[in-house]
């Protein structure tokens, strides 16, 4: 293919690529983490190509075959294969084995954040080159990544789990490499294919003992990539096995919006205070109680003392007789446990958004491996800010309304019906 046909067609892909990436960040309500960064990583592409094109920058084979388009097209495809992608080109934080501090690029964040995926776009036979020792100096095995990839994960559970990590070959990957990333506990998507001994001179390339030792003896067979010779095509993983969590600790804000008046149709009113009508709004066009039950189901439930205790609080003071007669219910159902904030917890430093009572319940959430359900996310990002990041289920907050409606105004009955629930 010559210059001109091939940047002709990267054009083609990079335009392509584009609105698909467009079109996969507007999948999801609210948008993809990161899915701004994949568009204009993408656009810089096309914009670099388009100067090759109008004769702005000399053409050069090599600026052609060595773009990054092969790998923000990896990216796109596993992207728009996974379900409930929630970023992409996703940056952790984490230490490594050495106590060193170092940030690590995960490409595409999937299953609501229990799938790390890493798609790689190279080439088979340079891969398992570079694993053997023959690529160039500072090169990284995909072996050395792996590693990175698990040392992050450990340190980033979602909610109590590592993330399940899955490398993506998008041009084959050589079966010992392969079966060595199988061995280490991820899992592989793409092309396996085989590989020849070397039988002609192979001390030519044989590893020094240096660099072999780490390695382990397979390494010592020298071998060559055969790309016609696919061993496997191997899919995503349709199925990957997620513990997940059972246990649900109830903030103070979920009990009051599980057993609110607005939760159960009481949201047909304009309120005296504007919040009210705001949230009775919100709930009009969406429900949660719903969702609180869907995420509530077949999990055991939790709450400390604190969080009760201050719950009747705000019961005794502000709650309707429904409000009353629903908390006793719900009430029954939970698990009363004894304040216990973990120790990550006690750590957190006091703010306008950290108070006690709040590091008191999610504190407990994290001693009993419980997901925390909330409507308080100030305090969710506020500790994230001082690096302590809770498992939580947030949702949107209803307020305790029996007591406010009779002197609220009911909607006209037109309105009503047509955002009845």
């Amino acid at each position: 293919m010559s210059a001109y046909s091939m940047l002709s067609e990267r054009i083609a892909m990079a335009k392509e690529l584009i609105k698909r990436a467009e079109s996969l960040s507007r999948s999801k309500k609210g948008g993809i983490e990161g899915g701004a960064k994949l568009c204009s990583k993408l656009k810089s592409e096309l914009k670099f190509l388009q100067k090759i094109e109008s004769g702005k920058v000399a053409i050069k084979e090599s600026h052609l075959q060595s773009t990054n388009l092969t790998h923000l097209k990896a990216i796109v495809e596993s992207a728009e294969n996974l379900e409930e992608v929630v970023s992409v080109l996703r940056v952790f934080g984490y230490t490594d084995s050495l106590g060193e501090k170092q940030t690590l690029v995960v490409d595409v964040v999937a299953n609501g954040g229990h799938t790390w995926v890493k798609a790689i776009g190279r080439k088979a036979e340079a891969l398992h080159n570079i694993w053997l020792g023959r690529g160039q100096y500072g090169d990284k095995s995909i072996i050395e990544q792996a590693e990175d990839f698990l040392q992050a994960s450990r340190q980033q559970p979602v909610q109590y789990s590592n993330p399940h990590i899955v490398f993506a070959f998008y041009n084959s990957v050589s079966s010992p490499m392969a079966d060595k990333l199988k061995d280490m506990g991820i899992s592989v998507r793409g092309d396996i294919v085989a590989v020849n001994s070397l039988l002609n001179h192979p001390e030519e390339y044989l590893l020094s003992e240096s660099e072999s030792d780490d390695e382990g003896q397979e390494l010592l067979q020298v071998t060559r990539v055969d790309l016609d010779n696919v061993l496997a095509r191997v899919a995503f993983p349709t199925e990957i096995k997620v513990d997940v969590c059972r246990r649900v600790n109830l903030d103070i804000t979920t009990l009051i919006t599980y057993v609110s008046a607005m939760s159960y149709g009481g949201c047909h009113f304009i309120f005296k205070e504007k919040v009210l009508t705001e949230q009775a709004e919100q709930e009009r066009k969406e429900r949660v109680l719903p969702q609180l039950e869907a995420f509530m189901k077949d999990k055991e439930l939790f709450a400390c003392e604190s969080a009760v205790k201050d719950f009747q609080s705000i019961l005794d003071t502000l709650g309707g007789p429904g409000e009353r007669e629903r908390a006793a219910v719900l009430i029954k159902r939970i698990n009363v446990v004894p304040d216990q904030p973990s120790e990550r917890a006690l750590k957190l430093v006091a703010s306008s958004k950290i108070n006690s009572r709040s590091l008191t319940i999610f504190g407990t959430g994290d001693t009993l491996k419980a997901i925390t359900m909330t409507a308080n996310s100030g305090f969710v990002r506020a500790a994230n800010n001082q690096g302590v990041k809770f498992s939580v289920f947030i949702h949107q907050p209803r307020a305790l309304t029996e007591s406010k409606e009779a002197l609220a105004v009911p909607l006209p009955k037109a309105r009503t019906n047509d955002s009845a629930h």
